[in-house]
């Protein structure tokens, strides 16, 4: 087996470079979804559902593309192929997702177009990321990993803090920053649009400056035998037989990391909005009970063609108005079209035989439309800028540290303490402080693991185990959206406000529980068999999922 060359800082520059121009489109996604959602007419309660999609996408995507990866060798090399076509479609769909209320679909029309267009673009990206990923595992020795890394680092959060403050710098430039009911604004247009542009350059100069090894000099630096390498079985079932220790070890530290932060992006504006803004709140009337069923829709719809608005004290007060049977349809959607007649999306209907039977369910919550609330979601988006620079800041300190464990579980340790600090603190310019520590694990919890698993993994299936691992960032994902309301119920009082900020509380526990897990890794060990446990350059983020 021969030794991987040391490459200067510009090769290793150009390894990771693409990482920018694809972080700044996760970052415009992540930053602007749920926005263009709310926008387009979609019922805040259900946005959650749709941050499912990109963590599954992603476990779908990633690792397909690591073990397809594995055994594609083409003249533009075996990772380049997948980022040029995960990088040419999210280039399109970040050019059509933010029109999604531009092209006079009806409301349900264009809730659709946006879900796929989601799924495409997050594909897309998964798809894209996952090679710069790869081609450090490929070219890069054991001694450079961390220099490496530490430069898809910095690139990383750059392209974080660019996608997240593109449509304030927009707005400052004079670009509009409103727009007609169900039409995204142009500040966020246009930032999907410039983002793209950059997407398009970075994947050029990757193609321009990244020469992959051929296969036979490959092997050779992998300590791959060409023959045993087609012989070698790379079935994911075979894959996880044989994966190291490693691989669940820091997979269970990830689990708990990435869980807390979903709930981060579900429940911080809400929290901040709640704790440090002072957003006044209003009751909502989701819907009606009658004879033990639930009846729930943005409008009521009579028999006698009268249309209730279902918030406030008018569904309550036409109920009990009632004294003849009637019919009644609760539907998602009214919409006055062009041609001037309404476009309803029924979901129901139920005949009320004896209206005395009937009542409607009602909850308390931040009033979306009051200046304090988007006071506080524009306040939200610079403190995911804040986080980002803490990271930087963060993994310029990492490599001080002796032991690379008790770094880990340090950092974690002070994203705990941000989580909390989030939950109860009042003051927003205080929570800067608290986004500046949540950006302390950021920096770990992307750094360490793929740091310290590609150094356990040997041969040829290094994409394909990549490609798995990726697993560890999508299901804990997952699985928090499908039980963070569920949580949030349980801590809940009838008919109170939502204590959105204690998520943040089980985010806090969530990361001390992964800090504990951190003792439990064994970490692998180099070319030399020397055991990995003192970093000697510094440590990075890989990516965002």
């Amino acid at each position: 087996m021969r030794t991987k060359p040391d490459l200067s800082f510009w090769k290793l520059w150009n390894l990771s470079f693409g990482f920018f121009g694809v972080q700044i489109a996760y970052a415009l996604q992540s930053a602007n979804v749920s926005r263009i959602f709310t926008t387009i007419g979609a019922d805040p309660h259900d946005l959650s559902y749709f941050w499912i999609l990109p963590p599954l996408m992603g476990l779908i995507v990633q690792p397909i593309v690591g073990m397809l990866s594995d055994k594609t060798w083409t003249k533009l090399g075996r990772r380049l192929p997948y980022l040029v076509v995960g990088a040419l479609v999210a280039v399109v769909v970040m050019c059509l997702l933010p029109n999604a209320g531009s092209f006079n679909f009806t409301v349900s029309s264009a809730i659709l177009f946006g879900l796929v267009s989601l799924m495409m673009l997050d594909t897309s990206i998964n798809m894209a990321m996952q090679p710069f990923k790869m081609l450090v595992g490929d070219m890069v020795n054991e001694k450079q990993k961390g220099l490496a890394y530490s430069i898809q680092s910095f690139l990383c959060n750059a392209g974080s803090v660019v996608g997240y403050i593109f449509p304030i710098l927009f707005m400052w430039f004079g670009i509009k920053n409103t727009a007609p009911a169900g039409v995204v604004p142009d500040t966020v247009i246009w930032s999907f649009y410039i983002g793209a542009a950059i997407l398009l350059l970075c994947v050029v100069y990757s193609l321009i400056k990244i020469k992959e090894w051929p296969p036979k000099l490959y092997n050779e630096y992998n300590g791959i035998v060409e023959n045993a390498a087609k012989k070698e079985k790379t079935d994911v079932i075979t894959l996880l037989k044989h994966a190291p220790s490693t691989f669940w070890t820091v997979g269970v530290v990830q689990f708990f990391c990435w869980f807390a932060f979903l709930f981060l992006w579900t429940y911080a504006t809400n929290t901040v909005a709640h704790n440090a803004f002072s957003t006044p709140e209003t009751v909502n009337y989701p819907g009606i009970t009658y004879q033990g069923k639930n009846y729930t829709g943005k409008y009521l719809i009579a028999d006698n063609d009268s249309i209730i608005i279902n918030h406030g004290t008018k569904t309550g007060d036409y109920l009990a108005n009632q004294t003849q049977p009637f019919t009644l349809t609760t539907a998602d959607i009214v919409e006055k079209r062009a041609d001037g007649t309404l476009d309803i999306s029924a979901t129901g209907s139920v005949k009320i035989d004896n209206p005395s039977e009937c009542s409607y369910m009602s909850r308390t919550v931040l009033d979306a439309t009051s200046t304090q609330y988007n006071e506080a979601g524009n306040w939200v988006g610079v403190l995911y800028a804040i986080q980002a620079l803490g990271s930087v800041l963060w993994a310029v300190m990492l490599p001080r540290f002796r032991s690379r464990k008790f770094s880990y579980t340090l950092s974690l340790l002070l994203g705990a303490a941000g989580f909390f600090m989030t939950a109860f603190v009042t003051d927003p310019y205080v929570l800067f402080v608290a986004f500046a520590l949540i950006g302390c694990a950021w920096a770990a919890m992307l750094a360490w693991p793929f740091t310290i698993l590609t150094n356990s993994l040997r041969g040829g299936n290094i994409g394909a185990y990549l490609g798995l691992f990726n697993c560890t960032i999508c299901v804990p994902q997952i699985v928090a959206a499908i039980v963070g309301g569920w949580i949030l119920t349980m801590l809940s009082s009838p008919g109170e406000l939502a204590p959105e900020y204690l998520m943040m509380a089980v985010a806090g526990v969530s990361l001390i529980i992964g800090s504990v897990c951190v003792f439990f890794i064994k970490e692998g060990t180099g070319d030399n068999g020397r055991t990995l446990e003192s970093p000697k350059e510094n440590p990075v983020e890989s990516e965002n999922i």
